[in-house]
C-alpha cells in the first residue's frame, strides 16, 4: 500500500511540474514548450494550448522570445498535395469559450534567428500578447525532439506529400532537403 501511495504522490507531483498553466484576462495557457534544435539552427518552433473562458474572441497577435531575434506565429496546412506554411500576419484568433492548440503540423510559434541551441529540459522565456487579455510572460519548456512522439503524425498518402519553404527562404536562405525521408516506406 505504502508503494502505491509513493507511485501516485510522485505521479501527481511530476505531472504538476511538467503542466504549468498561465491565466491572463479569460484565457489560459497550457504547457507551452519548444522542440529542442540542433546547433547552429536558425529557427524554433513553440506549441501550448490556448483555452479562452471569456465571451469574446482574442486574438494572439504577437509575441518576444528572449533567445530570438523574431517571433512569427504560423499555420501549416496542406494545398495540392503540398504541405504549406505561412505566417498569420493578422495574429491567432481564440474562439471564445473555444479551445485553440498550437501543435507540430498545425498552428504553432516561430523563433527566428536563435541566438543559441534550445537544449533539453532548459526553461526559455517567451512574452505573449494578445489583443484584448494584453501581454503575458510564459516559460516554455525545451523538450527532446529525438524523444518526443511522432506517432499521431499523418501517414500514407499525406506523407508521401511534399513541404513547400518557401516561407522559411526570408529567415537566412534554409535549403531543406527532404529527399530521403521517405526512403523505408520505398522499398
Amino acid at each position: 500500500m505504502k508503494y502505491y501511495l509513493t507511485c501516485l504522490l510522485f505521479g501527481i507531483f511530476s505531472t504538476t511540474a511538467i503542466a504549468e498553466s498561465y491565466k491572463v484576462g479569460d484565457l489560459i495557457i497550457d504547457t507551452p514548450y519548444a522542440r529542442s534544435t540542433p546547433p547552429l539552427a536558425p529557427v524554433g518552433g513553440g506549441f501550448m494550448t490556448i483555452i479562452n473562458n471569456g465571451s469574446e474572441d482574442d486574438t494572439l497577435v504577437s509575441g518576444e522570445a528572449t533567445f530570438a531575434e523574431a517571433f512569427e506565429i504560423h499555420e501549416m496546412s496542406m494545398k495540392d498535395g503540398v504541405m504549406k506554411m505561412a505566417e498569420l500576419e493578422d495574429g491567432l484568433v481564440i474562439p471564445a469559450g473555444e479551445t485553440v492548440e498550437l501543435k507540430p503540423g498545425s498552428y504553432h510559434l516561430m523563433f527566428i534567428t536563435l541566438a543559441e541551441q534550445l537544449k533539453p529540459k532548459e526553461r526559455r522565456k517567451v512574452t505573449l500578447v494578445f489583443e484584448k487579455a494584453g501581454e503575458l510572460e510564459v516559460e516554455f519548456v525545451v523538450r527532446d525532439i529525438l524523444k518526443m512522439d511522432h506517432s499521431n503524425m499523418k501517414k500514407g498518402a499525406d506523407a508521401k506529400a511534399g513541404t513547400d519553404h518557401s516561407e522559411m527562404k526570408k529567415h537566412g536562405g534554409m535549403n531543406l532537403d527532404h529527399s530521403n525521408m521517405h526512403k523505408e516506406e520505398a522499398k
